[in-house]
C-alpha cells in the first residue's frame, strides 16, 4: 500500500498543502509531476517512484506537459550527468564515478511544474509559499520566472537566521546539491510565480555511503549506509501529507 502511494504522490498532481514544510496549513504552491515514463507491465512500476505518468486530460496542458515528458528522457537527464560529473572532479573521484549503472546510469528523475498562487507569506505566522527545506536527491536544477520570490539562508544554525534573495537571472539554472544544499524557502508577495524544478536521483538500488575521498581514520564516515530507494521513501514519507493523498 506505502509503495502504491508513494507512486500516486511522485506522478501527476501535487495538491495545494500537500507538502508539510509550512507548520500550519502546507506550502501555498501546487504542481506537477512528471517521471521518466515506466510501462505498468513493467516489473519496475511497482516500486516507489517509478510507473506510467499521470497525464493531463487532452488539450494544450497534456500536449505541454507531454513535451515535457519527452524532453525529460531524452536530455534532461544526460543535463544532470553532465554536472554530476563536475561533482565527481571536484570530490577527486573518477569523473565516470555517477555514470555507472547503479549511480545515474538508471535514476529516478523527474520534473515538478510548479506553481505559487499569489498568497502572500507571514513568517512570523509559518504561512509560505515553501518552508524553509533543503532537497534531498542528488542534483536539483531550477528554471523560474522573474518574479522575486526565493530565499536562502547560508548559516542555517545562526541565530536569528539571516535570509536574503536569490535574484532571477534570465537563461540561468538555480543549482542545489542534496541534502548538502543551502536552505531555502519561498516567500509570497501577492504576484502569481511559476518555476520548474527538475529532479535527479541515484538508481533506487544505489547504496548511498560517504565518498572514498571524504572519509578518513581522523574523519570516518556519519552516517551507515542506506539504499537510495529507502532514504528517499523516507524522506517523502517526512514531507508530505500522505493523508491528503489516501483522501483523495
Amino acid at each position: 500500500m506505502l509503495n502504491r502511494l508513494l507512486i500516486d504522490v511522485y506522478l501527476g498532481q501535487d495538491r495545494v498543502g500537500s507538502y508539510l514544510k509550512c507548520e500550519l496549513s502546507g506550502d501555498y504552491t501546487e504542481g506537477y509531476y512528471i517521471a521518466v515514463e515506466v510501462p505498468a507491465d513493467d516489473p519496475k512500476a511497482e516500486q516507489p517512484f517509478c510507473g506510467p505518468n499521470v497525464w493531463p486530460a487532452a488539450g494544450l496542458c497534456r500536449c505541454c506537459v507531454f513535451v515535457y515528458g519527452i524532453a525529460l528522457k531524452t536530455s534532461t537527464c544526460e543535463v544532470g550527468r553532465k554536472v554530476a560529473r563536475i561533482i565527481a572532479l571536484a570530490l577527486d573521484l573518477d569523473v565516470d564515478f555517477f555514470d555507472k549503472m547503479e549511480t545515474l546510469g538508471d535514476p529516478i528523475a523527474s520534473l515538478r511544474l510548479l506553481h505559487y498562487n499569489g498568497q502572500v507569506s507571514d513568517p512570523s505566522e509559518g504561512l509560505f509559499g515553501a518552508g524553509a527545506h533543503s532537497d534531498f536527491g542528488l542534483i536539483t536544477l531550477l528554471a523560474t520566472d522573474d518574479v522575486l520570490a526565493l530565499q536562502m539562508c547560508k548559516d542555517k544554525d545562526a541565530k536569528p537566521q539571516k535570509w536574503e534573495y536569490v535574484a532571477p537571472l534570465k537563461g540561468t539554472f538555480i543549482a542545489n546539491l542534496g541534502e548538502i544544499s543551502t536552505l531555502h524557502r519561498v516567500i509570497g508577495s501577492g504576484q502569481d510565480r511559476y518555476s520548474i524544478a527538475f529532479f535527479v536521483e541515484p538508481n533506487g538500488d544505489c547504496i548511498v555511503h560517504c565518498f572514498p575521498s571524504c572519509e578518513s581514520e581522523s574523519n570516518p564516515p556519519r552516517y551507515p549506509p542506506i539504499s537510495g530507494m529507502s532514504y528517499m521513501s523516507k524522506r517523502y514519507k517526512e514531507t508530505h501529507n500522505l493523508i491528503s493523498f489516501e483522501q483523495h
